[in-house]
C-alpha cells in the first residue's frame, strides 16, 4: 500500500452553527507509447485556443455514488441502500429515484464510474484529486502542488482576453474565502494565480461582490471619489490617461478592471435573466450561484468553481437533525438516507439546470461542465451514533477507489456511461481511470498543453500533469 492509502481518519462532524460562523478566512508511469500518445494529444490542444471555459462543481466531503449514478440494487442489504433505480431517457443509463430530471436529460451528459485514487482523507483527498499529484503529507488542505484551476489560469493568462473579468473565479460561502479550506492553494505558482472568490449570495437583494477593495492611495490619486461605479466613464478615462494602472500591484489592478468594466458589472446583474430562467435554477444558494457561473463564463471567464455544500440555504427546506452539511455522510454526521431525501431533489434541480441551460443558451461547445467530489462512499454501510440525534443511524465513509461523476458540454458526445464497478460498487472492472485523465480532458479542452512545465520554488520545471491523457469519449465531435 502507499503511504496515505485508505488511512486517513476523518476528524468528526462539526456543528452547523459551526459551520455557519466560518467566514471571511492511481498513479503509474506511461509507458512510452502511452506517453507519445499523450504528447500528441496534449500538442493537439494547443492549437485550440477558442473562447472555451468550465464550470466545476466542487462537491466536498464526497458524494454517495451508490445514492446518485451507480446505484446496485442487487447488492446485499448491507450494501445497496434504500433507494431504488430510475430509467432514464438514455437506454441503459439509470440514476437514483431522487433524481427524477436527471433521468429526463441523460441524453445531454455523460456519467463516469471507474475514476478512482487512493487518498481517503478529505484533506489527501481534494490534494489528490484537485492537485493531479499525491500530496506529499496525505491529510491537511495546504497544497504541495498548484491547485488545477491556478495552473489552468497561469497557461491563459494573458492569452484571451477576460473583459475585465478574472479568469479563474470561486463560488461558495464563506469558506471558500480560506484558500486552503478545500485545497485550492497554488503553491509555487504564487497567490496571483488564486481564484477571486466570491462569498456572498447572489440570492440576497442586498448581494454585492466582496473583495474588490482599492488601496486609500489609489483612491486618494483618483481625487478622493467616493463612488467608482458612479462615474464609471470619467474614471476609465483618469486612470487610462494617469498611467498609475501601471504601477499598482496585481490585486489592485483586477480589483480596478472589474470596477470600471460594465461587462463585469452585467454578468453580476441576475435581473437580466427572466423569472422563469431563476426559477428553474431556484432561487437560493445552490440555484444562483449555478446560475452566475454560467453568466461569469459568458462574460468571460475561463474557469469558475462552484462549491457546493450546505443544501438548504435559501431553500426554505428545514435543516434536519438527520441532515449533514456538506457531503460528508458518515453516520456520526447524518443519517444518509433521510440526508439525500433532503439533499438530492435540490442537486437534482440546480445541476438539470445547469446542462439543460448549456444546451439551451448554444454554450455547450464552449464549456465545460464538471461535477464531481474528492471520492465516494464506502459501499458497506456503517451504523453509528448521530451526534445530533443521539441514536443509531445508518452512513457511508470515505472511499476513493469508487466514484461516480459527471460531465457535460465541451462539445463531447453524451448520453454516455463510462467505466464500470463491480457488483457491490467496491472496485472499477472497466475502463479505470484516474483524476490525471480527467484533468487531462479539461486541459485540452481550454487548449492548454498539460506537458507545459511551471518553476517551482526551487527553479525545477514541474509539468502540469506528471501523467493521464484525455477520456476518449470526451472528446469533441468532429
Amino acid at each position: 500500500m502507499k503511504h496515505g492509502e485508505l488511512n486517513g481518519l476523518c476528524p468528526g462532524p462539526m456543528s452547523r452553527r459551526g459551520f455557519l460562523q466560518i467566514g471571511g478566512t492511481a498513479a503509474g508511469s506511461l509507458g512510452l507509447s502511452s506517453l507519445l500518445k499523450a504528447r500528441d494529444l496534449s500538442a493537439s490542444a494547443g492549437k485550440n485556443l477558442e473562447d472555451t471555459a468550465v464550470i466545476f462543481v466542487w462537491l466536498p466531503g464526497g458524494a454517495p455514488h451508490m445514492e446518485t449514478y451507480d446505484m446496485k440494487p442487487d447488492a446485499p442489504d448491507t450494501h445497496r441502500g434504500e433507494f431504488n433505480p430510475i430509467r432514464t431517457n438514455v437506454p441503459g443509463i439509470e440514476v437514483c429515484e431522487l433524481l427524477p430530471m436527471h433521468a429526463k436529460c441523460a441524453d445531454k451528459y455523460n456519467l463516469i464510474r471507474s475514476v478512482h485514487h487512493t487518498f481517503s482523507d478529505h484533506g489527501g483527498g481534494h490534494k489528490r484529486f484537485l492537485t493531479g499529484r499525491d500530496p506529499k503529507e496525505p491529510t491537511g488542505f495546504v497544497n504541495d502542488y498548484p491547485c488545477v484551476g491556478s495552473m489552468a489560469f497561469k497557461a491563459l493568462e494573458g492569452k484571451r482576453d477576460t473583459r475585465g473579468m478574472p479568469g479563474y473565479m470561486a463560488l461558495g460561502n464563506g469558506r471558500v474565502n480560506g484558500i486552503n479550506t478545500f485545497s485550492f492553494g497554488s503553491a509555487y505558482l504564487g497567490a496571483e494565480t488564486h481564484p477571486f472568490a466570491i462569498s456572498a449570495d447572489p440570492s440576497e437583494k442586498n448581494f454585492k461582490v466582496e473583495n474588490i477593495d482599492i488601496d486609500k492611495v489609489l483612491t486618494e490619486r483618483l481625487n478622493d471619489r467616493t463612488t467608482l461605479l458612479r462615474d464609471f466613464d470619467q474614471m476609465r478615462r483618469d486612470v487610462d490617461n494617469s498611467g498609475i494602472f501601471d504601477s499598482m500591484d496585481i490585486f489592485n489592478q483586477r480589483a480596478l478592471s472589474m470596477m470600471t468594466s460594465e461587462n463585469v458589472r452585467d454578468a453580476f446583474d441576475l435581473s437580466k435573466e427572466s423569472e422563469g430562467t431563476r426559477d428553474r435554477f431556484g432561487n437560493h444558494n445552490w440555484g444562483t450561484r449555478a446560475l452566475l457561473a454560467r453568466r461569469l463564463v459568458e462574460a468571460g471567464a475561463n474557469w469558475v468553481t462552484v462549491v457546493m455544500e450546505n443544501p438548504y440555504g435559501g431553500t426554505g427546506v428545514p435543516w434536519i437533525d438527520e441532515g449533514a452539511y456538506n457531503w460528508d455522510s458518515h453516520a456520526v454526521n447524518a443519517h444518509i438516507f433521510k440526508d439525500s431525501k433532503a439533499r438530492l431533489p435540490i442537486y437534482d434541480k440546480v445541476i438539470t439546470a445547469m446542462v439543460e441551460d448549456l444546451y439551451e443558451r448554444g454554450l455547450n461547445k464552449k464549456v465545460m461542465l464538471v461535477v464531481t467530489g474528492e471520492f465516494g462512499r464506502t459501499p458497506r454501510i456503517s451504523i453509528g451514533k448521530g451526534s445530533k440525534t443521539k441514536v443509531n443511524q445508518p452512513g457511508r465513509d470515505h472511499w476513493p477507489r469508487a466514484m461516480s461523476m459527471l460531465v457535460s458540454g465541451g462539445g463531447m458526445r453524451t448520453g454516455q456511461i463510462i467505466g464500470a464497478t463491480d457488483s457491490k460498487g467496491e472496485e472499477p472492472v472497466e475502463r479505470p481511470l484516474s483524476p490525471n485523465d480527467l484533468w487531462a480532458t479539461v486541459y485540452r479542452h481550454l487548449g492548454i498543453d498539460y506537458n507545459l512545465s511551471f518553476s517551482d520554488h526551487a527553479g525545477r520545471p514541474m509539468p502540469i500533469l506528471p501523467y493521464g491523457s484525455p477520456i476518449q469519449e470526451l472528446l469533441p465531435v468532429t
